[in-house]
């Protein structure tokens, strides 16, 4: 591969990435107000740990939400319920566990997966809340 080709490569995959953090982004904004729409209130956006990132942080009165949010398109080969395999799982534990040691709550902690599909004009399709997802 010579270096102009691989300097392409570099550029391909930054901008398939940044398709992705803007397809993200909107899912999560349009899985933030789902929420609020249905009496939570998001505490934290995007929570970094070095074990993982929590897409939204929420709460009511009963529960602590730690939700990721996966946004696809209609036709995508991987759900978004499958897209959050043991691995993901593992990592959203342990981030939300560092979260847990630093933020004390009487609130149940529930692992929550927000899937956004989008039509082919990239407005929302459907939204499904998958509630104590594992």
């Amino acid at each position: 591969m010579t270096h102009d080709s691989a300097r392409e490569a570099r550029r391909s995959r930054h901008d398939r990435r940044e398709g992705s953090r803007t397809a993200g982004t909107f899912g999560e904004e349009i899985a933030a107000a789902h929420l609020e729409q249905h009496g939570f209130t998001c505490l934290e956006y995007n929570f970094r740990t070095r074990f993982g990132e929590i897409d939204i942080i929420a709460a009511n009165e009963r529960f602590l939400l730690f939700v990721e949010v996966k946004t696809r398109a209609q036709n995508a080969r991987v759900s978004a319920a499958e897209a959050v395999d043991a691995r993901k799982q593992a990592r959203l534990r342990t981030a939300a566990e560092q979260y847990l040691v630093v933020n004390k709550t009487q609130l149940q902690p529930r692992f929550d997966v927000i899937a956004v599909e989008t039509n082919k004009s990239g407005q929302v399709a459907s939204i499904r809340w998958i509630e104590n997802a594992f």
